[in-house]
């Protein structure tokens, strides 16, 4: 249960960090792509065996590391977009709602069996993520601005379920660091390829405050993985039990995080949505 607290604790704070981008005039790709290299040195640095290049292309998930790190990019520019301009209760109930992905994969392919009690929890869930984040009637939203949060939420339940599938069927537990670290790396080649690519047209501009925040995003951004990969080695819990608590959790902490940090107000429904929420995590956590 540890593991999955730490996860939900770093996760928060990506959602926190991407709206400090815009409070200080982040240059968000150049400093999610310095994220990923920060990411990936510190998956490497927590690798504790001999580290072969040779050892990880042959490794089974090595392919799938790359297609990966390319979506982590791209679901990550979308998201840090969405809590800038919609919000970070909005991009947090987006990607969290994306739960039902996972979870509907795990009943399917692994034959996870849920009992009545549980599958009420994650139902209790979804609708506790949509009313702790629902907004006010004073926001109005174009049809570009409620395209982002559903390209968040099926980009990061592509995310989820896949990194569940490899830790089911291609991960032992001492690979988890390495295997973070590669995806990592793959995500920062993708970003570095676009820059090049964009730098033809507009000058590269990188500077301390994008590296500087590139670091506080990426320390975070590498633990959430790690500590979710390790929860999801638990027994006590199946993956469908751990998405739902680790999902709802992020979504109920962040909420509290933006009202503290960015003066962001609850409804009666916000309220509503968060002891749902704890509703549900108690279900699925305990029955």
């Amino acid at each position: 249960m540890l593991d999955l607290i730490l996860s939900v604790l770093c996760s928060s704070l990506i959602f926190v960090i991407f709206k400090l981008f815009d409070v200080f005039k982040i240059q968000t790709l150049y400093a999610i792509i310095t994220n990923y290299i920060v990411a990936c040195c510190t998956g490497l640095l927590f690798y504790e065996e001999k580290i072969s290049v040779t050892q990880v292309y042959h490794s089974d998930w090595f392919w799938g590391t790359l297609a990966l790190g390319v979506l982590f990019i791209i679901v990550f520019n979308i998201m840090a977009k969405t809590s800038q301009q919609v919000g970070v209760a909005v991009a947090s109930v987006a990607t969290k709602m994306s739960l039902v992905i996972p979870v509907f994969v795990g009943i399917l392919a692994y034959k996870e069996s849920l009992s009545t009690l549980k599958v009420i929890g994650i139902l209790l869930a979804l609708a506790a993520v949509y009313f702790a984040s629902v907004k006010e009637n004073t926001i109005s939203f174009s049809k570009k601005t409620l395209l982002l949060p559903v390209l968040v939420f099926l980009g990061s339940g592509v995310i989820d379920a896949s990194i569940n599938y490899f830790r089911e069927t291609k991960l032992s537990s001492t690979e988890f660091p390495l295997f973070s670290a590669t995806v990592f790396a793959a995500a920062a080649t993708t970003g570095l390829l676009f820059i090049i690519l964009k730098s033809s047209k507009a000058p590269l501009k990188v500077n301390f405050r994008n590296v500087l925040g590139g670091i506080a995003l990426g320390i975070p951004n590498y633990f959430s993985i790690f500590f979710l990969l390790r929860a999801l080695q638990h027994d006590t819990l199946n993956s469908a039990s751990v998405f739902t608590i680790n999902n709802v959790a992020i979504v109920m902490f962040s909420t509290l995080l933006g009202i503290v940090l960015f003066k962001e107000k609850l409804n009666p429904k916000n309220w509503g949505g968060i002891v749902l929420a704890v509703i549900s995590i108690l279900l699925v956590a305990l029955f």
